[in-house]
Order: structure tokens, then C-alpha cells, then sequence
């Protein structure tokens, strides 16, 4: 089973992959593209900006098509595509879309790690809050839009792992 964790940055996707990890023996952890990429000697620019996010988007269309079974993502095509949506508005990402609809079919298991409600980081201890709410509002909107069957976890850590190994056929 191919498993994408998926939702704005500071939300505990991370920790969640680093969790599910531990509880489904055999499964592998496919880290961010952002930081694989990093560790391959790709570099980023200073601010975030679209064409890296284009990169990502694009290592992360190849992590899902070179992968076998029983992996996790820690994020996906979705989120990455958000943030490119989000932090470059007038770009037209139609073609990134679609290649994102194509994608997502090789998906089983979506995990969607929203901002929880009240938010326990405050904004003044959190890089870009206004980003990390604009895209976790989007992720809301576009798991309609992908028509992609999502479970939202919530909770504590140990709850959130329940959530996802419940959803995750015997």
C-alpha cells in the first residue's frame, strides 16, 4: 500500500510517517522531496519560490512512479503543488494539475494533517503562519477538487497513528 501524508508545514506529517513507520513492518518512508533533494546538492533559493516548488512537484512525480509497494510519503504532489499555487498565484499550473490527477491514482491511503483547532503553535513561533494557513486552507479545498477520498487525522499523536492504521485494509 502506498500511503501520502500530506498538509501544510509545522502540522506533524513528519512525525506521523516517522510513527506509521515504527507500527507497519516492511513499509519504507520516502522523506520530503525538499529534503532529499537538499541532501543530493540541490539549492534552494533563500526565499521559497515557485521554480523550486516546480522541482519538488517534479522529484515527487518520480518518487511515486519509482516506487514499489508498501511506502510512505512524507507530503505528496498535492501539498507541494499548493504551495507552489499559493506563493505564485498567476503561474499557470494546469499542466501540473492534471499531471497531479495522474499521480494521485497511484495512491491508496491519503492522509490529510490539517492545522489543528486552536492551533498549538502560536504565529509569532511559526515561520510563515499567513503560508501555512493559505495552504491548509487550499489542501481543504482541493481534496474535493482532485476527488480524492482523504482521511483528516486529528488528535494526539497516538490517535492520529490509530486513525491511519484503521483506515489501512488487514
Amino acid at each position: 500500500m502506498r500511503i501520502a501524508i500530506f498538509g501544510a508545514h509545522k502540522v506533524g506529517k513528519t512525525t506521523l510517517a516517522e510513527e506509521l513507520l515504527e507500527n507497519l513492518p516492511g513499509y519504507t518512508l520516502e522523506t520530503e522531496p525538499y529534503y532529499q533533494m537538499e541532501s543530493s546538492g540541490y539549492e534552494f533559493s533563500e526565499d521559497a519560490s515557485g521554480e523550486d516548488f516546480v522541482e519538488q512537484f517534479n522529484y515527487s512525480v518520480q518518487l511515486i512512479s519509482q516506487s514499489g509497494d508498501d511506502v510512505i510519503f512524507d507530503r505528496c504532489v498535492i501539498d507541494i503543488l499548493a504551495y507552489l499555487h499559493v506563493l505564485d498565484p498567476h503561474r499557470n499550473i494546469q499542466s501540473l494539475f492534471e499531471k497531479a490527477q495522474t499521480m494521485i491514482s497511484e495512491i491508496d491511503l491519503f492522509v490529510f494533517v490539517p492545522i489543528d483547532e486552536p492551533d498549538p503553535i502560536p504565529a509569532h513561533e511559526m515561520d510563515l503562519p499567513k503560508l501555512r494557513r493559505q495552504v491548509n486552507d487550499l489542501l481543504y479545498d482541493w481534496i474535493g477538487d482532485f476527488g480524492i477520498e482523504a482521511i483528516t487525522v486529528s488528535g494526539t499523536l497516538s490517535n492520529r497513528k490509530d486513525q491511519v492504521l484503521a483506515a489501512i485494509p488487514s
